[in-house]
C-alpha cells in the first residue's frame, strides 16, 4: 500500500499500561464512523505497514485505546508512540451531495463567484480557531477560510472549486503595502 492511495487517520499519542495497548488520536470529523476498524496501516520508516487490531475502546473524542495482534509489551507499544495511522482512500465514509474531502481539490482551480478565476488550491491548514484553505494567488499564497457560506461547490469533472469569498478578503492581498510599510515611512 503507498500513501498516495491512503488517507491519514491520526496518530499515536502514547502508550497505555504494561502490556502493548496505545492511546490513538483519530482527526477526523467523526470518529464514531471508525469504531469497527479490523486494521490500519501504520508509517514506519517511510512505508505503510499493516496492524491488526485486537480491541479498540473510546476513551474520548477522537480517542481510543487500541490493543494491535502482535503487540504484546510496553516496550513494543513504545515505538509506536508519534506514528502516523492511515487507512485506504476507498474507506473514506460517503459525502453527501456538495461535500467533498481537502485532498480531494488540491490542485483545483478556485473561481469566485464575483470575481471569477482567482488560483490554485495548494494546500488545508489546521489552525487552533479554524481551518484555513491555502491558495495560489497572484504569485503569493492567500489564506480562505473554511467556512460552509464560502465553499459553493466543487466541480470534480472540470476540477473546480466555486466559492464566495467573504467581502473585503480579496483586497486583503490585492492592496498594494502593509501596515509595516507605513511604519517605516514614518521614521
Amino acid at each position: 500500500m503507498h500513501i498516495d492511495d491512503c488517507f491519514l487517520l491520526g496518530h499515536i499519542v502514547k502508550t497505555h499500561g504494561i502490556k502493548g495497548q496505545v492511546v490513538a488520536f483519530f482527526d477526523v470529523d467523526y470518529p464514531e464512523d471508525y469504531d469497527d476498524l479490523e486494521s490500519v496501516f501504520l508509517e514506519q520508516q517511510g512505508r505503510l505497514i499493516p496492524f491488526f487490531i485486537d480491541k479498540m475502546e473510546p476513551v474520548q473524542k477522537g480517542r481510543f485505546i487500541i490493543t494491535f495482534e502482535d503487540i504484546k509489551t510496553i516496550e513494543q507499544a513504545e515505538k509506536l508512540r508519534n506514528v502516523s495511522l492511515y487507512l485506504p482512500l476507498d474507506e473514506l465514509p460517503e459525502l453527501e451531495e456538495g461535500q467533498f474531502y481537502f485532498h480531494e481539490v488540491i490542485g483545483y482551480q478556485v473561481i469566485d463567484q464575483n470575481h471569477g478565476p482567482l488560483g490554485t488550491v495548494k494546500d488545508f491548514y489546521d489552525m487552533p480557531q479554524q481551518q484555513l484553505m491555502a491558495m495560489e494567488y497572484n504569485g503569493q499564497e492567500m489564506l480562505v477560510p473554511v467556512l460552509d457560506e464560502v465553499f459553493v461547490r466543487a466541480d470534480h469533472e472540470a476540477k473546480v472549486l466555486h466559492v464566495n469569498l467573504p467581502e473585503g478578503l480579496l483586497e486583503v492581498y490585492t492592496q498594494p503595502g502593509t501596515p509595516d510599510d507605513a511604519d517605516d515611512r514614518d521614521e
